[in-house]
């Protein structure tokens, strides 16, 4: 098992209430050339946790920092074109709920937005002031 240090939140970069899951993005990715969804999780507007890459494999979410870390987006990060936390509240719960469970089998994981590694607003928001008492 590789070793993992870290989760990192992202958003899909698409417009608020517009509903999209994991096969979407993963067809997306796939027209970019990559072998799979890029993320271990992807948490649709409804709060729904879906499996996308297996966690035992390296993702493809966050250039320099994918071998240690779980990618997990969340469905949206745009309103009216342009970046902005969408974060519905079934998505808040269901984001809490998964890092819970993710630190009760990986330990004390650090929770990073995309923003902090690359010149990007993805996941649309300050990880650190949304969720101070997560990371």
């Amino acid at each position: 098992m590789r070793p993992i240090k870290r989760i990192i939140l992202h958003c899909s970069a698409t417009e608020a209430g517009k509903d999209f899951d994991v096969d979407d993005v993963r067809k997306w990715h796939k027209q970019r050339g990559w072998s799979d969804v890029g993320y271990h999780f992807v948490i649709t507007l409804d709060g729904k946790v879906q499996m996308g890459r297996s966690w035992e494999m390296i993702g493809s979410h966050t250039q320099g920092h994918n071998s240690d870390s779980l990618g997990v987006c969340y469905i949206g990060g745009v309103k009216d074109g342009k970046a902005a936390d969408t974060v519905t509240p079934e998505q808040d719960k269901s984001i809490r709920n998964l890092i819970a469970a993710l630190r009760t089998i990986f330990g004390p994981l650090s929770l990073h937005g995309h923003n902090e590694f690359a010149n990007k607003a993805c996941p649309s928001f300050k990880v650190k002031e949304k969720y101070p008492e997560l990371c």
